[in-house]
């Protein structure tokens, strides 16, 4: 199990977690540079206007100053720097500032921390690395990304070692026409009352519809109807008009969703479900909006969130509307560590360790590693010729697999330290077996 990080919501891996971080890191990279999206890095600060021009997370951004800054001057000054709290909106920038050199549509992957100031508890950081795919279109951008995303994603957590997940999927534009179909003219309000259904429950939800929004008895027991809507296929579309509501915005709406379900019906049957409860808190989506969870853990809360944005990119009249998904990935190590998902094979690279019989040996020792690691096979050398029994043991905590020794005669002999098995070798051509070669993670 992952220990407790000294500094509460900086966590800091021990090496074989550690191992465990890149693996998610590299399995998501293959995937996603599989589905044709280059990476890009982007600076960890921006402007607080920049970070704060799109939701009501202010109370969450960390600002960043010197020490000897005056703090009045820096508190009205424009260009003042905050730390990211998503990558999304540095890509939006990114994305204005290098339009002249992308080629559109622009499909993106990122992967890089990101500092976000709220409490720390279970699979909530506020040093986080988030993994982001986006594709970015010039003035426009077809429907069908908002289909390939899905399945990118689908196909991306399938390949990693945390069991079943569940994309649920959901569509702004039917929300929003069903809740002005009902006569409520403030879909925002509804969305983000909506949203909270899960931490508070159906009958709260109702009280903030009613108290706060103004709408009616019926109008919230629809708005909360809507919500309990969930189906793995596109049925969900006559259980919506079943409710009687009518709105041309909830036609294009059920037209979009029903695409993303069809499609993952066929390519991720079970596991992408249609679920009208999505509301996503933050207000630049503007049309399908996702959320996963782990199934069997679903208090954890969304391992991977996004959707559509229209105007989040923008200069002057032009637009870059976009489609994108975000994995936290240290909330799913964080999941993946605590119930032994995945463990590492050994906490270090290293799979031969090289004793010396004496210290004058230290040179012949290096050319047996050089032997070995231009084979890529990783290895190391003592640092001192201790006792024998010393060195294995040594290697032993180290978690290396194999110690090998050099005689006198200049034969050398490789001993597997888990079995006690030792065979003659030759740094030229032995290796190990291959499961040995690298630091499985399984």
């Amino acid at each position: 199990m992952a220990r407790k990080a000294s500094l509460s919501g900086f966590p800091e891996w021990l090496p074989a977690e550690r191992v465990v971080e890149q693996h998610v890191l590299d399995t998501l990279r293959r995937v996603f540079e599989l589905h044709g999206f280059a990476n890009i890095e982007t600076r960890a600060v921006e402007t607080r206007a920049q970070l704060l021009r799109k939701g009501e997370i202010d109370k969450e951004v960390y600002g960043l100053s010197r020490l000897a800054a005056d703090p009045d001057e820096e508190k009205n000054d424009p260009n003042a720097l905050a730390l990211h709290f998503d990558l999304t909106v540095p890509f939006a920038r990114y994305v204005v500032e290098n339009a002249g050199h992308l080629a559109f549509p622009f499909r993106r992957y990122q992967m890089q921390k990101v500092w976000r100031g709220e409490r720390p508890q279970d699979g909530r950081f506020r040093e986080f690395t988030q993994a982001d795919i986006d594709v970015v279109g010039d003035g426009s951008l077809p429907f069908s990304y908002d289909v390939e995303l899905a399945l990118t994603i689908a196909d991306a957590l399938s390949a990693l070692p945390i069991g079943d997940f569940r994309l649920r999927v959901n569509n702004r534009k039917l929300a929003e026409g069903f809740y002005r179909g009902l006569g409520l003219e403030d879909p925002d309000a509804v969305l983000r009352a909506i949203d909270k259904l899960e931490k508070i429950g159906a009958e709260k939800v109702a009280e903030i519809l009613t108290t706060e929004v103004g709408a009616t008895a019926a109008q919230a027991q629809a708005a909360l109807d809507l919500a309990g809507i969930c189906t793995a296929d596109t049925s969900f579309v006559e259980q919506v008009r079943a409710l009687g509501v009518e709105h041309e915005l909830l036609e294009t709406g059920l037209d979009e969703l029903s695409q993303v379900i069809a499609a993952a019906s066929r390519r991720a049957p079970g596991n992408v479900v249609a679920d009208l409860s999505i509301a996503r808190g933050l207000d630049y989506y503007t049309g399908t909006v996702y959320e996963t969870v782990l199934v069997g853990h679903e208090s954890l809360g969304s391992i991977c969130s996004g959707g559509r944005y229209e105007s989040l990119a923008s200069k002057g009249k032009k637009t870059y509307p976009g489609v994108g998904l975000s994995i936290g990935v240290t909330r799913l190590v964080s999941r993946i560590l605590a119930e032994e998902l995945a463990t590492a094979a050994r906490s270090v690279p290293s799979v031969v360790y090289v004793t010396l019989a004496n210290d004058e040996a230290w040179h012949e020792a290096q050319d047996v590693a050089a032997a070995l690691r231009e084979r890529g096979i990783a290895c190391e050398v003592a640092a001192s010729a201790e006792k024998f029994g010393k060195q294995i043991k040594y290697a032993d905590r180290r978690g290396i697999p194999f110690v090998w020794f050099t005689h006198a005669d200049g034969t050398h002999e490789v001993k597997d330290i888990r079995s006690g098995e030792q065979l003659s070798a030759d740094p030229a051509s032995w290796t190990p077996p291959a499961e040995d070669l690298t630091n499985v993670v399984s």
